[in-house]
C-alpha cells in the first residue's frame, strides 16, 4: 500500500466501530504505524485501547486523511470537530450511507476534497468490496490513496459518480443480509423437508459458504458454475425451474428488494 503520505502527514479516523475497527485492523498489518493514526471514538473498545493509536488525543495539526466512520445519524454532532481541516490539503473519506457529498462539502467547505464510499460487512474478515467516488476537488493521488486505504479490507471499484452509490449500497453495501437471510431460508426449508434443526442449518451454512468460496475462485461465470451443477432433469433442474420462473423466482425478487434499498439510499441522501 502507498502509505508513506498517511504514515508521514497522519490519518484521523472519526468513529471506530465495527468497520473503522476493521479498516484500522487493516492498516496497521499493511505496515501503517500506530503513532500515525489520531481515532476518536467515544466507546474504544479494548483491542483499540491495545493498538498504540492516538486515543481522543486532539487531532494533527495538517493530517493527509480524515475518513468519517461514525453512523450517519451521528454525522452532524461528529463532523464539526473537523472543520477546522476543511478547504484544504486533507482527504475526506466517508463511509456513512446516505450522507451526500454535497452534505459534506456544506459542512467543510466547498473547496474539501471529499471521497465517497460504500463498503460491506465482509471488511471484517478482509473480504469486503467498496464502491467510490469523488467529488471535483479529489486530485488523482488522492483518489489512489482512497483506494489504497479501502483496499487493506477487500476489492475496491471506482464508480463513474455519486449517483452510481446508492445502487452499490443496495447490491453490496446491503447484499451480505440477503446473503445470511438465504442461509436461514435454506435452513428453514430443509427442517420443512424432514432434517433436525442444526443439521439443516450447518448444511445451509456450509453451503453457501462454499459456493460463496467457489464463485470467488473459479474463473468461470456464475451461470457456468450454475450450469455444472445442474444435470438435465435432475434434482438442482426441478428446484431452479422454481428460483429461476421469470414472475416467482429469484430474478424478480431480487430486483424488487435491490429496487427497494436503492430507494430508500436516494430518499436518506435527500
Amino acid at each position: 500500500m502507498a502509505l508513506e503520505s498517511v504514515a508521514k502527514d497522519g490519518i484521523v479516523l472519526l468513529g471506530c466501530g465495527k468497520m473503522g475497527s476493521a479498516l484500522l485492523a487493516g492498516w496497521l498489518e499493511a505496515g501503517l504505524p500506530a503513532s500515525s493514526v489520531w481515532v476518536s471514538e467515544p466507546h474504544p473498545s479494548d483491542w483499540l485501547r491495545g493498538t498504540g493509536v492516538h486515543l481522543n488525543d486532539g487531532l494533527p495539526p495538517a493530517p493527509a486523511v480524515a475518513l468519517l466512520a461514525v453512523k450517519p445519524q451521528m454525522m452532524g454532532a461528529a463532523l464539526p470537530a473537523l472543520q477546522a481541516l476543511g478547504n484544504g490539503a486533507t482527504l475526506f473519506i466517508s463511509i456513512a450511507a446516505g450522507t451526500t457529498i454535497a452534505t459534506l462539502e456544506g459542512t467543510l467547505g466547498a473547496q474539501t476534497p471529499v471521497v465517497r464510499v460504500m463498503p460491506n460487512t465482509p471488511a471484517m474478515v478482509g473480504r469486503g468490496i467498496s464502491g467510490l467516488c469523488g467529488n471535483t476537488h479529489t486530485s488523482a493521488a488522492q483518489l489512489a490513496l482512497a483506494k489504497d486505504l479501502m483496499g487493506a479490507v477487500g476489492q475496491v471499484v471506482e464508480l463513474e459518480g455519486e449517483h452510481q452509490i446508492d445502487a452499490v449500497t443496495a447490491v453490496s453495501g446491503s447484499g451480505p443480509a440477503y446473503v445470511f437471510h438465504l442461509i436461514e431460508a435454506l435452513a428453514a426449508a430443509g427442517e420443512a423437508e424432514g432434517l433436525p434443526a442444526d443439521v439443516a442449518m450447518q448444511l445451509a451454512r456450509a453451503t453457501v459458504t462454499g459456493a460463496g468460496e467457489l464463485a470467488h475462485q473459479s474463473p468461470e461465470t456464475a451461470a457456468q458454475l450454475r450450469i455444472n451443477v445442474t444435470s438435465p432433469g435432475g434434482t438442482t433442474a426441478a428446484a431452479l425451474a422454481v428460483l429461476m420462473d421469470p414472475e416467482t423466482g429469484f430474478p424478480p425478487l431480487l430486483k424488487r428488494a435491490v429496487k427497494a434499498a436503492a430507494d430508500r439510499g436516494r430518499e436518506l441522501g435527500k
